[in-house]
């Protein structure tokens, strides 16, 4: 797969890719005969995986390090498993934070009881009908 279609389906931009590649997140891969970039499948996966870590607050030597261990195709033992057992703790604490605004926000952007739903509401995610704590729509 060429570095556009692979950035597409990632969700970055092509600098991105390259810049992954040349930090040592990216293997880099093999060329077609007349140069471009071919990626294998799996690389869309990784770049998911390094942009979500980054997302989650892990730097990017972190996230070259569990890269790393995970090519290494052997379970991570001694540093390498405190390593990775301390950031599955960072990225559940920062998943709890993120809920917790998640939540604040749907409370905010809820009509208060008794007052009609303006006009945009039923588009959102937190319409009526879409909480469990509020009765939906009759007949439907």
């Amino acid at each position: 797969m060429r570095i556009g279609s692979l950035a597409h389906s990632a969700g970055v931009t092509t600098k991105t890719v390259r810049f992954y590649e040349q930090a040592g997140l990216l293997p880099e891969p093999p060329r077609t005969p007349s140069g471009y970039r071919d990626y294998p499948p799996e690389s869309a996966d990784r770049l998911m995986f390094i942009r979500g870590a980054q997302v989650a607050g892990l730097t990017l030597a972190e996230i070259r390090h569990i890269l790393a261990v995970r090519d290494s195709d052997r379970a991570p033992s001694g540093p390498d498993a405190d390593l990775v057992a301390g950031l599955l703790r960072q990225v559940e604490s920062r998943l709890a934070e993120l809920a917790h605004a998640r939540d604040t926000l749907r409370a905010l952007a809820a009509p208060p009881p008794g007052r009609p739903a303006r006009a945009g509401d039923a588009a959102r995610p937190d319409a009526a009908g879409d909480r469990p704590d509020r009765p939906g729509p009759t007949g439907a």
